[in-house]
């Protein structure tokens, strides 16, 4: 790998070096592994056919290599076909069994009929809660095995398909994995591309039966107490805790989670591998400086990784942590970690075929791609770092984060749409924090039951920890071009995934690694001082931001160095608190809240997230009721004054002139009364006029353009009302001529949003059209040369 002489290695890491990957298994698990993912997708029958094709090829080719020469090159790679084909056979059968079982007759009969049903199940994993509109009952999403259900009246069907519940009301929060109950609900069709064979949509308590098993009420006791023992710490620190220690996010702050999705470091929140490496390896340093034998450690090793399971409960997505990150110890502690790689091909294969519908679980698939990428490439980076005279300890915290990001890079890609440029800096940064962090807080979790108040002082140390994670997560994600816009999905997987392979082939020879590192180092030194310069955001001159916030508004004007006036919220809090963050608000001197349906102010918690905000504006019409409570109960906890205002009113604050124009009074009996009663204000900012009607429609606009001084309703930037719906006014759009106007909607929304009529409309008055769902967050600046738009280019809720 060097480019002058160097000394040579031990024998064993030279050995190891030279010796042959043994690739026999791997190609087993990728063949089972995509067959299982494209049967998912396809049918039994898809299945069926597939396994036989596959089989019969099998068949074919054994008989005919058995006749070739053994030594041949061919015929050793013609078995790896056969494996291959057989692990193709493997993958397709198994899942077209699961499928029979989800697709069974009597079971899809109910589903489309969409009866109510009486069903008893097994739950799977925790209730988490799931978006739902504010001011009623949350939402609880949970993954159940049925035993049987039954319609009034009819027989009983018996089946082991799996179903996803969906249920409110009490009862429902504190159901731990391995209870058994009994719900009443109605049905309906899934999503597809999975083993869920229905939706049961459950609004009343659930009967339990019995208690849950002894292993899942002690994981339950020990994450409680672990909850309990961060409650007297700092926000950030104690919400994060949990989420590393056991996964438990129920606390984690939005804006620390957007940050973690920022930086890359999201995978600490949740268990994985590399949670049981860090517990299982603390008890094997331990027993190893205890002088404890191997069989010993062994076993001791097997006693913490039984514990840690039962803490962070046992659900498949733990079996499957535990699985992957046991294999590496294990290759560690018999001294043959080449023996790793086999291990986690045979694991993936077993765990695939096991449960087929981990093919197309994300999850499963960083686990084994970190795990690969920790057996692959980083002992070469490492040996080829301390080759160079790089120290042994260093080289190892540089080649383990850096391997694990790039090989985890395409498939996160795909997932996020962006290409973070700090993830492996900020990754490494955290490496010394993470294990004082997750055996301090497994620690805190064993003790809670027996000594509380030593619990907390636990919990406390590895707050500090915790708190380096926070800081390094913070300041990553506000770093100038921390993130690249990339393709998503599928495509932009398999792009990154063909540009990684041909540079890791490509940097295996010295004059390419150079050019590499030339370009890379020109790359960063060009750009960075025009990224920190021209690209920071918000950009210099905003006089208006509009968020993307998914299907919702929120919408700031700058009032001062970190103060903003706010109007409305956006339907949940993450969003809205993210892109304040990103402008650096820290005050909120108005929050103008236009209506209250949940898109405008499900998100109002976000705003008051860390800020200090001074008074809430609403409108006279509280309807609907449930979103009012919302507001004044957010407004009472952030004490903020509570302030309503007419047509007609003003509201300066700093450098925001505000005037309300709507609604001029109150409407009734219109297509939507809360629509047509929301705050229509004209906002001026630094010269340039901006017209924020809310989510009002036809009616109230024209009631408003009747009541309109001339060229008051004219405006430079038009946030256009309710996400571009066709419900507008024209006579009110020509008295608007704007300039620049800006849709705030979400992607895929079922609404329609926005009519392609309406922004033809707006095109061919002279606007020019931007829209947060393909552009992100949209900024509009006043430049000498007139007004311009920048956009952020990351959209929320693709």
């Amino acid at each position: 790998m060097g480019d002058a002489p160097v000394a040579e290695p031990p024998a064993s890491e030279s050995g190891s070096r030279t010796a042959p990957l043994d690739l026999r298994l791997a190609g087993v698990a990728v063949a089972a592994w995509l067959s299982a993912l494209a049967v998912l997708y396809l049918s039994i029958r898809s299945g069926v056919l597939i396994a036989s094709v596959a089989g019969a090829a099998a068949l074919a080719l054994a008989a005919h290599l058995s006749h070739g020469a053994r030594r041949s090159v061919v015929v050793r790679f013609g078995w790896i076909a056969v494996a291959v084909l057989l692990g193709v056979v493997c993958g397709s059968a198994a899942t077209a069994a699961r499928l029979a079982v989800r697709d069974a007759a009597p079971l899809a009969e109910v589903v489309r009929s969409g009866a109510s049903v009486t069903a008893r199940l097994v739950v799977r994993d925790d209730p988490r809660q799931v978006s739902g509109a504010p001011g009623r009952p949350a939402m609880l999403l949970f993954s159940a095995k049925l035993s049987w259900l039954s319609e009034p009246g009819t027989r009983r069907i018996e089946t082991p398909a799996r179903i996803l519940v969906l249920a409110s009301g009490p009862g429902w929060q504190d159901l731990l994995p391995g209870q058994r109950l009994s719900a009443t609900g109605r049905l309906a069709a899934p999503r597809g591309g999975d083993l869920t064979a229905a939706v049961l949509s459950v609004n009343s308590a659930p009967v339990r039966l019995g208690e849950p098993p002894w292993v899942q009420r002690a994981a339950g006791s020990l994450r409680s107490g672990l909850q309990r023992a961060c409650l007297p710490l700092a926000d950030e620190p104690g919400g994060l805790l949990p989420g590393l220690v056991v996964g438990d996010t129920s606390r984690l702050l939005a804006a620390v989670e957007e940050d973690f999705k920022a930086t890359g470091m999201t995978h600490l929140t949740a268990v994985s591998g590399s949670n049981v490496a860090i517990v299982v390896g603390a008890v094997l340093l331990l027993a190893r400086w205890a002088r404890a034998g191997p069989w010993l450690a062994a076993g001791l090793c097997g006693v913490a990784l039984v514990g840690f399971v039962i803490l962070v409960r046992p659900s498949p997505s733990v079996v499957r942590a535990a699985t992957m990150g046991a294999i590496g110890l294990a290759a560690l502690a018999a001294g043959r970690p080449r023996a790793a790689l086999p291990a986690l091909a045979a694991a993936v294969t077993v765990l695939v075929l096991a449960d087929p519908e981990l093919a197309g679980d994300a999850g499963f698939a960083l686990s084994v791609l970190a795990t690969g990428g920790l057996l692959l490439l980083a002992p070469r980076w490492r040996d080829g770092l301390r080759r160079r005279g790089v120290p042994p300890g260093l080289a190892e915290a540089l080649a383990v984060p850096a391997a694990a990001q790039l090989a985890c890079g395409p498939v996160v890609a795909g997932i996020s749409g962006t290409v973070s440029l700090v993830a492996v800096p900020a990754n490494l940064l955290a490496v010394p924090a993470i294990a004082p962090a997750t055996v301090l807080g497994v620690l805190a979790a064993a003790v809670s039951p027996i000594w509380p108040a030593g619990a907390e002082f636990v919990a406390w140390l590895a707050s500090w920890p915790a708190w380096w994670l926070v800081v390094i997560a913070r300041h990553g994600a506000r770093l100038p071009g921390g993130t690249l816009p990339w393709p998503g999905g599928v495509p932009g997987a398999l792009l990154l995934t063909v540009l990684t392979v041909a540079l890791l082939v490509a940097v295996r020879r010295p004059l390419v690694r150079r050019l590499v590192a030339v370009i890379g180092v020109a790359v960063v030194l060009g750009a960075l001082p025009v990224r920190l310069v021209a690209a920071g955001w918000p950009p210099a001159g905003w006089v208006v931001v509009v968020c993307a916030v998914g299907q919702g508004d929120a919408v700031v004007l700058p009032a001062g160095p970190g103060r903003a006036v706010v109007v409305d919220a956006g339907p949940e809090p993450g969003a809205v608190d993210g892109c304040l963050r990103r402008l650096g608000v820290r005050e909120v001197p108005l929050l103008v809240i236009s209506h209250f349906h949940a898109d405008h102010m499900g998100g109002v918690a976000g705003v008051f997230q860390g800020r200090r905000v001074d008074a809430v504006l609403m409108p006279s019409s509280t309807d609907p009721d449930s979103g009012g409570d919302v507001v004044r109960a957010a407004a009472a906890d952030g004490r903020a004054s509570m302030l309503t205002t007419v047509a007609g009113a003003r509201h300066p604050i700093g450098g925001v002139e505000l005037l309300v124009l709507g609604p001029p009074y109150p409407l009734a009996g219109t297509r939507s009364d809360p629509n047509n009663n929301s705050l229509v204000l004209s906002a001026t900012v630094a010269g340039v006029r901006i017209l924020l009607p809310g989510d009002a429609e036809t009616e109230e606009q024209h009631a408003i353009l009747a009541r309109a001084a001339p060229g008051q309703l004219r405006a430079d930037v038009l946030k256009v009302a309710h996400h571009g719906s066709a419900y507008q006014d024209l006579g009110f759009l020509d008295a608007v001529r704007p300039a620049v106007a800006l849709v705030p909607v979400g992607s895929g929304n079922t609404y329609g949003h926005p009519n392609l009529g309406l922004l033809a409309r707006l095109s061919r008055g002279g606007a020019r059209v931007l829209r947060t769902d393909t552009d992100g967050d949209l900024a509009a600046i006043r430049t000498d040369d007139g007004l311009a738009v920048v956009r952020r280019g990351v959209p929320v809720g693709r």
